[in-house]
């Protein structure tokens, strides 16, 4: 080495060389947050004699890393020929690398590399399984849902009718203002673009047709759907999940009480309630926007508008919206709360299971709005 030293270099070790021995005095604690200094010290150091004294006199604390560092480099040197002498070492010292030493197998060998190929067909399995697992699980919790429904019907005094109303009013009338005013904008939308296109053929008088048909049967109902889906659905999964965490659900069962009945079913059923509630105020909202951009967009002033709106859309339209929305509420509010029910282990198992309610829960919407779709189509509505 340079006689030139760094101070991290004589806080943690030196090196002298002579003639035909090298003297390495080891110096400081030799410990964990230290371990990434010593390393690239000892990775530096090259040796020019085939003797090599290393004196821990001055070593101070050693933990397992420090040992570990000290033992590797030990091995290193001995594995190209160097005679290697450690002195000065405490009892406790001695004990540590003693321990290292017999725990310590050397891997030149890198792991074998799979095939991309194999690598991807693993993770495709992997997430097929359990995309099954979590269906698995879905159903099951359906299953027990409605057996509990079945229950409080038979037995209506077990229903609580003060949470219901409770929840009622956090999913349907706090989220009147973000459903309504997504609603309007969307129709705003809506209306320009479709102006745009219809002007340039003569025809403007079709945005009543285009904004009144989009909203009623599929923008309104489904924009809303997706709302509720990461305000309610989320808090949903949290609140279960807290609870969770908390032991809550656990002494609710202690105290004979079903968490299905008490925590699941005034959810499930306060969105079923009142989402078609907010479907239907974000289709006047929807058709309110389109109505002042279509009056400041192509001169179709509100009598117009108004005039042309039954002429066009049929009673079915808005039905097909609204019949939609109980079924969007079920599948957001079944997935919030069972994703709620499957967290463990801490508050990162509470995002985790949140995230995964709002993702699940707009894809069973889309796929379900599709579905709809179809069905429509074939029976001509």
């Amino acid at each position: 080495m340079s006689a030139k030293r760094s101070a991290a270099d004589t806080a943690f070790l030196r090196v002298t060389q002579s003639a035909d021995t090298t003297i390495a005095e080891v110096n400081g604690d030799w410990l964990i947050k230290n371990a990434k200094t010593i390393d690239r010290l000892l990775s530096k150091i090259r040796m020019s004699n085939t003797l090599v004294s290393i004196d821990a006199t001055n070593l101070g604390r050693l933990d397992t890393a420090g040992a570990w560092l000290l033992h590797r480099w030990r091995s290193r040197l001995t594995d190209t020929g160097v005679d290697v002498k450690l002195i000065g070492t405490s009892t406790e010292h001695d004990s540590m690398l003693r321990q290292v030493a017999y725990d310590y197998t050397p891997c030149d060998i890198a792991p074998p590399v799979k095939n991309l190929f194999v690598r991807l067909m693993e993770q495709i399995g992997e997430a097929v399984a359990e995309a099954f697992g979590v269906a698995a699980g879905f159903i099951s919790f359906l299953g027990h849902l409605v057996t509990v429904w079945v229950r409080v019907f038979f037995k209506p005094r077990r229903f609580r009718l003060i949470s219901l109303v409770v929840h009622m009013e956090k999913t349907g009338f706090d989220a009147l203002p973000i459903a309504g005013l997504i609603s309007f904008l969307i129709g705003v939308v809506l209306a320009y673009q479709a102006a745009l296109q219809l002007r340039e053929l003569g025809a403007p008088i079709y945005v009543v047709d285009l904004v009144a048909i989009g909203v009623l049967r599929e923008l309104a109902v489904l924009l809303t759907a997706i709302i509720v889906a990461g305000r309610s659905g989320s808090a949903f999964t949290a609140e279960l999940g807290s609870m969770k965490l908390n032991e809550e659900i656990d002494a609710m069962r202690v105290l004979g009480m079903d968490p299905m009945e008490v925590l699941v079913t005034p959810r499930v059923l306060a969105l079923v309630i009142t989402l078609p509630l907010l479907t239907f105020f974000a289709d006047l909202m929807g058709l309110l926007g389109g109505l002042l951009m279509a009056w400041v967009s192509v001169d179709i002033g509100p009598g117009v508008f108004l005039e042309r709106l039954p002429e066009v859309v049929s009673i079915k339209s808005f039905w097909v919206g609204i019949i939609k929305a109980p079924v969007f509420a079920l599948l957001i509010g079944l997935v919030g709360c069972y994703e709620g029910m499957q967290v463990k282990g801490g508050a990162e198992s509470v995002g985790r299971h949140t995230t995964r309610a709002v993702v699940e829960s707009i894809f069973l919407v889309i796929v379900a709005d599709a579905l709809f779709s179809i069905f429509f189509s074939v029976i001509g509505i």
